[in-house]
């Protein structure tokens, strides 16, 4: 059976894992946490999923490729630099990096890049999250994730054409854009809504998140998946052959 170990396994995330992972018939390898052992973690385990910090980040993929354990990377909130460390990473060990690793939330994305990809620029973007008040970033990992594939459906990249927010005489909203907004209260575990808006019609194209579990589930099916893959960049479409 293949063994899964966690980084960041006191937390949320890291406790439904280890759940789903005795689930799906997988072999727990064990967790570690701030002050740790990392390096005996990735030396046992067949796999590691990683929802630790993003200033954790850097040295578990250090710690993962000098291993050759492949990692799937669910941690939110990193930097263009982490995002350049996972593709030198991937030269040599498989890695799976998303912002969701929920199957619905992959589907979405699917949809939402080919919507975008049917409509012209006269149909506006705007991307809604809600998340539960504890949550330390925004916009959410999957709100970046989903904006980035309704980019990649008009041919160019998220940071081309993203905008957070709105706030006092902004003026018209600009042709093409796409645009972000973060609402934080109460204990939601995520919801997402992406509209396209023209004159006279609307598509809404959401996810609701109604349990963790969700994740969880999602997160050891990739850990399974990956476990077996050459190296290189991975995500959670390719999980499902998307």
């Amino acid at each position: 059976m293949t063994a899964i170990g966690i980084y960041g396994s006191s937390g949320r995330m890291g406790r439904a894992i280890a759940e789903q992972i005795a689930v799906a018939g997988a072999t727990f390898a064990g967790g570690v946490d701030a002050g740790g052992d990392p390096s005996a973690l990735a030396g046992v385990a067949d796999v590691l999923v990683d929802f630790s910090t993003p200033s954790a980040l850097d040295a578990h993929l250090a710690i993962s490729r000098a291993a050759g354990t492949p990692l799937v990377i669910g941690t939110t909130g990193l930097t263009q630099a982490q995002h350049a460390a996972i593709d030198a990473a991937a030269a040599d060990i498989a890695v799976l990096q998303t912002g969701n690793t929920s199957l619905g939330v992959t589907l979405l994305a699917r949809l939402v890049r080919e919507t975008a990809a049917k409509l012209g620029t006269d149909w506006d973007i705007e991307i809604v999250e809600s998340h539960h008040r504890h949550k330390v970033d925004a916009p959410s990992g999957t709100a970046i994730l989903l904006g980035e594939a309704a980019a990649a459906g008009r041919g160019t990249t998220l940071s081309e054409l993203r905008v957070d927010g709105r706030a006092g005489l902004t003026g018209a909203r600009t042709e093409g854009t796409i645009g972000m907004a973060s609402l934080r209260g109460g204990s939601v575990i995520g919801d997402h809504n992406v509209v396209f808006a023209s004159e006279g019609e609307r598509i809404e194209l959401a996810h609701l998140a109604q349990d963790r579990s969700i994740f969880a589930k999602g997160a050891v099916r990739a850990a399974l998946w990956i476990a077996s893959q050459p190296p290189g960049r991975y995500r959670m479409g390719d999980v499902l052959g998307l």
